[in-house]
């Protein structure tokens, strides 16, 4: 079986997996699994940075079935970000995690021009973070976080963020949405992508001056140690940055960034939350996989180098195989995710490991959706 075939069969379990998990929290605002039944980050939770991944989910059903219930859904979804979009201590860098994948697409798919304000309003904040002295785009809005001073903090999660300005560019026609993209993306390359091509999650630069001064941990296991999300975001971010640049740094930087990846996944082909974890617990984190797998497509649609091609294939069946669970009457398709290595609890299903899952697959079988 080809990989588009193979791709087709796993979506067609996917759509019927997903029509009861969609019907079971249509309404809600989900993000995290407990005992396979996902929680709802609405109400005073309507700010969280994962809130745009289920409208994200909806929309890629929509392309799957052809079915208007799915897209009814997301314009619901949608909607219920505005109490996000109207609250600016509560917008950050991942503007574009949150809008992208709801209000941008579904302007670029119905024209609508509620969507299309929304979205400008997304980008022009998320552009108000750029710190000229440091050419990066400030992470969190508290001042102090976790009992760090945070006014300098850039994080490698932006990466995926910056299609909110390379969309709002090219649909304004105004080129400093761009040069910010652009911008940090090269700051990311100097200050955040180890000789290696291993990434740092955090860099702390002087709000001031600019001057780097140092990486942290953050949600892998320590300092100088090699998060696997991490690096998914980067691989995945930098083709990203390629497709709306054409500017080959960026490519070269996701093949050298997936190059690491590759030859650091274990022989189980199962990823691990961290690449320098200890051995024991040998946390897993499936969310990874996904988001690296999505990064090493475009890799190979860009390059026609197989071997990313491959990664992703063997990555994904491994996915499919061991660490999905086809029981409709469990809301996660995805198990195994983990937010963070020191977090107390781990491994459990996750939303944007289903999203990104069911992205590689529909590129794999050349289904139309595209919302970075």
């Amino acid at each position: 079986m080809d990989n588009k075939a193979w791709a087709e069969s796993v979506l067609s379990k996917v759509e019927k997996k997903m029509k009861a998990v969609v019907e079971r929290n249509a309404h809600k605002v989900p993000y995290i699994t407990d005992n396979g039944v996902y929680d709802n980050r609405d109400g005073d939770q309507i700010s969280w940075w994962t809130n745009g991944f289920w409208g994200g989910v909806l929309w890629e059903m929509a392309a799957l079935t052809g079915d208007s219930w799915y897209e009814d859904l997301a314009y619901e979804m949608e909607n219920k970000l505005d109490r996000n979009l109207m609250c600016a201590e509560q917008l950050d860098h991942d503007n574009g995690f949150k809008w992208l994948l709801t209000s941008v697409y579904h302007y670029k798919k119905t024209g609508n021009q509620e969507a299309r304000n929304r979205s400008i309003l997304a980008a022009e904040n998320m552009a108000g973070r750029y710190n000229l002295a440091g050419h990066f785009i400030r992470a969190w809005n508290d001042h102090v976080r976790d009992k760090e001073d945070v006014r300098g903090w850039a994080i490698i999660d932006c990466m995926m963020n910056l299609p909110l300005l390379y969309w709002a560019s090219d649909e304004t026609g105004d080129p400093r949405f761009r040069h910010i993209a652009k911008s940090h993306a090269d700051r990311v390359i100097d200050a955040f992508i180890r000789p290696d091509g291993s990434a740092c999650h955090i860099v702390e630069f002087d709000p001031e001056t600019g001057e780097r001064v140092k990486s942290y941990g953050g949600q892998g296991y320590g300092h100088g140690s090699s998060w696997t999300r991490g690096q998914g975001w980067a691989i995945y971010g930098f083709a990203l940055s390629y497709i709306h640049t054409g500017e080959k740094k960026y490519l070269e930087t996701a093949k050298r960034v997936a190059d690491y990846f590759i030859a650091s996944v274990p022989e189980s082909n199962l990823v691990p939350c961290d690449f320098r974890q200890p051995a024991e617990p040998a946390l897993e984190d499936t969310t990874a996989t996904s988001i690296a797998a999505c990064g090493f497509i475009e890799i190979a649609k860009a390059t026609g180098e197989e071997k990313y091609l491959d990664a992703a294939v063997s990555l994904l069946k491994t996915l499919e195989e061991k660490r999905c669970n086809w029981d409709p009457a469990v809301d996660n398709l995805v198990e195994k995710g983990t937010v963070a290595y020191h977090n107390s609890e781990h491994e459990r299903g996750i939303v944007y490991g289903d999203f990104y899952f069911i992205e590689a697959l529909m590129k794999l079988a050349g289904i139309e959706y595209f919302p970075w």
